[in-house]
């Protein structure tokens, strides 16, 4: 069976990896606009109704208004914006973060799929709290780094310029209200918001997210090793998520050269006397925390199999 898929948002960086990634497989066939019909309003309406599965790739009152369009009982959603990602009537799309998580998404019609740092933070912190190993009313601190794809075109535009050339590090969200805050508290069950702290590195994809944990006082766990079999346990058989069991890598990469990749690697480090740990979760900005997840979402929900199109 062919499924047919709209990407409402085709031309942006997710919306070209999603294809990408959906090229030349049989079970689905993509309805495309041609370019002076991407913004007209009746063609995208039809092309989201006559879809089987429709992937928003738009800033969130486009996707807002996307939704509100799509009249079909038959058309299932993924929504890769911020604007239903804490939103009770939509299925998050993490299928790994808890248990049942992967069957709840095959049975959905909307699903949001999770952005790129809290896929990070969620991957290491959402099955610690729920084994009750670190607690839910702890001031955790996020922080973080992505390559500058991360920030849509006009980051883009800005790093690869003559004007961006000499910029090494940027950090941002200064302001304490990132729009990823919410989504990491509420689907970790956090009774406090996380700080969080993301910056933009000069390398185009990837990214690195630690949460500190000072576990000589904390109530919970006192074990990173505890930690770790925790992680281990929850991911175990994951086609997709590995918690790596060696001992502390002298360091951790972002690559001005990375390749592609749907994967998520998460790290449990302890200090030698076991007081302190970094939690730390590499990924694919563009992977497993935009495009990949999306196309994950997208097989789940088909009844495919969840790796197929992706990159491990």
């Amino acid at each position: 069976m062919t499924h047919s898929v709209f990407i409402d948002g085709a031309a942006g960086t997710t919306g070209l990896e999603i294809a990408d990634r959906l090229a030349g497989r049989s079970e689905f066939s993509l309805i495309t606009l041609d370019e002076d019909k991407r913004k007209d309003f009746e063609a995208r309406r039809q092309a989201l109704n006559d879809a089987d599965f429709v992937i928003l790739c738009l800033p969130d009152d486009a996707a807002k208004e996307a939704v509100a369009m799509t009249n079909s009982a038959k058309t299932r959603i993924i929504d890769a914006s911020t604007a239903h990602r804490v939103d009770q009537n939509w299925t998050y799309g993490f299928p790994e973060y808890r248990k049942g998580q992967h069957e709840r998404i095959a049975s959905a019609r909307l699903v949001s799929n999770p952005g790129c740092y809290p896929t990070g933070f969620l991957g290491l912190v959402a099955p610690l709290v729920a084994a009750g190993l670190i607690p839910e009313d702890w001031p955790y601190t996020v922080n973080a780094v992505s390559g500058y794809s991360g920030g849509g075109k006009a980051l883009i535009e800005r790093f690869e310029s003559s004007d961006g050339a000499d910029i090494g590090f940027r950090t941002y969200g200064l302001d304490l209200s990132h729009k990823h805050v919410p989504e990491m508290q509420t689907h970790a069950g956090l009774g406090l918001a996380p700080i969080f702290s993301p910056a933009v590195v000069r390398a185009f994809r990837g990214m690195m997210v630690e949460v500190p944990l000072p576990i000589s006082v904390m109530p919970g766990s006192d074990s990173p090793e505890e930690m770790r079999a925790c992680l281990a346990n929850h991911y175990a058989g994951s086609p997709v998520v590995t918690v790596h069991e060696q001992l502390a890598p002298s360091e951790l990469l972002i690559l001005n050269t990375q390749e592609p990749s749907d994967r998520l690697d998460l790290y449990v480090l302890g200090s030698p006397d076991n007081t302190q740990v970094r939690l730390m979760a590499m990924l694919d900005n563009l992977g497993k925390g935009a495009s990949g997840a999306a196309v994950q979402n997208l097989n789940i929900m088909a009844g495919l199999d969840e790796t197929a199109g992706l990159r491990l």
